[in-house]
Formats: structure tokens, C-alpha cells, sequence
């Protein structure tokens, strides 16, 4: 499959299915933290796939490089809140393995193309 489109790429396409399964996951947070760890969550899911999406649209390599290191630096931070949200009790250990698991499919996913790309700069 030809790739013309940042909605093309897998990497993009599970990003966006990782902001789905975490809206849905943080709607059961405590009101008081709709502005809080709920927000941060959010944000940082938010910013895989965009930056993924940003990355691939840059016009050179380097460029969409960094924006893949972003999505990585987002998604340890996604996974380090979801920690803290277990930790707090807003979610159970069940609930929070889908998107573990789906963030360890992703964050496979964001190492190989960053390798390939760190490749096309080296080339």
C-alpha cells in the first residue's frame, strides 16, 4: 500500500485508537480531576498521533525524526500517568491493561519507524 497520507500509516492509526480507549477510560476519573490527571492524560494521548501526523507532513527527515521522538516522550508520559491513576485508585488494574497493552503495541511500532528514519539520515 502506498503511503500518501499520515492517515496511511499504522503507527498513526493506533495512535488514534489509543486517544479513543483513553477518553473513554478517564471519563470514570473523579470530578475533581476533569482539570487534573484526567487533562494530562488526554493531552499526552492527544499528542502521539499528532505528532506522528505533523512529523510525516515536515519536509525533511530530521524534522519528522524529532516529531516521532515527541510521540515517543508522549506516550512514556501517558504511561506514566495511567501508573498514577492506578496507584490513586481512579482505575483498576484491568482497565488499565488494554491501553497498556495497546501503548506497548504503539510504542513498538514508534521505535521501528524512528529506526527507519534514523536510517534515511544516515544513508
Amino acid at each position: 500500500m502506498k503511503i500518501t497520507s499520515f492517515r496511511d500509516l499504522r503507527v498513526w492509526q493506533l495512535a488514534m485508537d489509543l486517544v479513543e480507549l483513553v477518553y473513554r477510560l478517564t471519563r470514570s476519573f473523579p470530578r475533581n480531576e476533569i482539570y487534573g490527571l484526567a487533562s494530562q492524560i488526554q493531552r499526552a494521548a492527544v499528542s502521539v498521533p499528532s505528532n506522528i501526523a505533523e512529523g510525516h507532513t515536515r519536509e525533511h527527515t530530521k524534522e519528522y525524526l524529532h516529531h516521532i521522538s515527541m510521540s515517543q516522550a508522549s506516550l512514556a508520559e501517558l504511561e506514566t500517568q495511567l501508573e498514577i491513576a492506578i496507584r490513586l485508585g481512579y482505575v483498576s488494574l484491568q482497565e488499565a491493561r488494554s491501553i497498556a497493552e495497546h501503548a506497548e503495541s504503539l510504542g513498538k511500532q514508534l521505535y521501528a519507524l524512528r529506526n527507519a528514519l534514523l536510517k534515511r539520515v544516515r544513508a
